[in-house]
């Protein structure tokens, strides 16, 4: 049992929503917040605490924003009813989003103007860990933040990686992280339906490439989605030109070439295109499929 505090969670989609399970679970009074008015009444029926944004903030020592991106995480954190300058000085924002480290940057400095600590804190591991507790953090900031941070990071994560005593260098890892992970999943789709047009089931495919040295955590996690015929969102594609367009943004700026990522993120744009945005990121493979005149399992002819 962490140190009991009072959080809010800001953001309750598939990763959020379980974070702020975990905060409750350790024993925080736990607020959560979302745009969609369903998934705040379901946590307070699950005994997240009620109350107004505005109302409490005064008294938070923790937010965690687990929003979409940087705009809603500025839109948070300083727009019109931003809560940073509502919340109490030695409090804590910790911004799981991800997004460029020169934004992380930004919003540290700004945060401290108000006495706010500020952790550059994106995460990995999916809804499942998220909501068992068990995600990966790549943290940056200062020591103060850290330990302000420390029980809500106890209460979410099995992992904490302490990557700078500023902000920026959590964010960089994450573009890192996410420029594998985009790959990996195109990849896998790619190969599976590759598979496919040489006779190879997509089950079999999953029972031996496990297996093998071409696996990743990626095609373990997701190709399952495809045999099974599941395109329920656990992240969705949208996320990927998102994700993989601030990696090449990041690129750029460096002068750096990522030919792969690029194309990882031109069949990302492709599956939106087709209306896939909002199913699970594995949907990717009904581009392929359909530019080779498959059929993937549980599609009809």
């Amino acid at each position: 049992m962490t140190t009991p505090n009072r959080s809010a969670v800001i953001g309750l989609g598939s990763m959020g929503y379980g974070i702020a399970q975990s905060c409750l679970a350790a024993g925080h009074t736990t607020y959560g917040f979302d745009i969609a008015q369903a998934q705040m009444t379901r946590f307070v029926a699950e005994g997240g605490a009620p109350g107004a944004l505005a109302d409490i903030a005064p008294d938070l020592d923790a937010v965690l924003v687990v929003v979409l991106n940087a705009a809603q995480t500025e839109a948070v954190l300083f727009g019109p009813d931003g809560v940073v300058p509502k919340m109490r000085e030695g409090s804590v924002v910790v911004a799981c989003a991800t997004v460029p480290p020169e934004f992380a940057k930004d919003m540290e400095a700004r945060c401290q103007t108000h006495g706010v600590h500020y952790l550059d804190a994106p995460i990995s591991g999916g809804s499942a860990k998220a909501a068992q507790g068990a995600l990966s953090v790549m943290a940056a900031g200062t020591p103060a933040a850290f330990a302000a941070a420390r029980p809500v990071l106890d209460a979410t994560a099995t992992t904490v990686f302490e990557l700078g005593d500023q902000a920026g260098p959590g964010s960089a890892m994450k573009a890192v992280n996410q420029l594998l992970a985009g790959v990996h999943i195109a990849t896998m789709a790619e190969a599976l339906t590759f598979g496919m047009t040489q006779g190879v089931d997509p089950a079999q495919f999953v029972e031996v490439i496990s297996k093998c040295a071409g696996s990743s955590w990626m095609l373990e996690n997701r190709a399952p989605h495809i045999v099974a015929g599941d395109y329920t969102p656990h992240s969705s594609v949208n996320i990927w030109p998102k994700d993989l367009g601030i990696v090449l943004d990041i690129a750029k700026s460096a002068n750096f070439s990522a030919p792969v990522t690029a194309a990882a993120l031109q069949q990302f744009i492709a599956a939106a295109g087709m209306g896939l945005g909002g199913e699970d990121d594995a949907a990717v493979a009904k581009v392929y499929a359909r530019n080779a005149g498959l059929t993937l399992p549980g599609e009809s002819t």
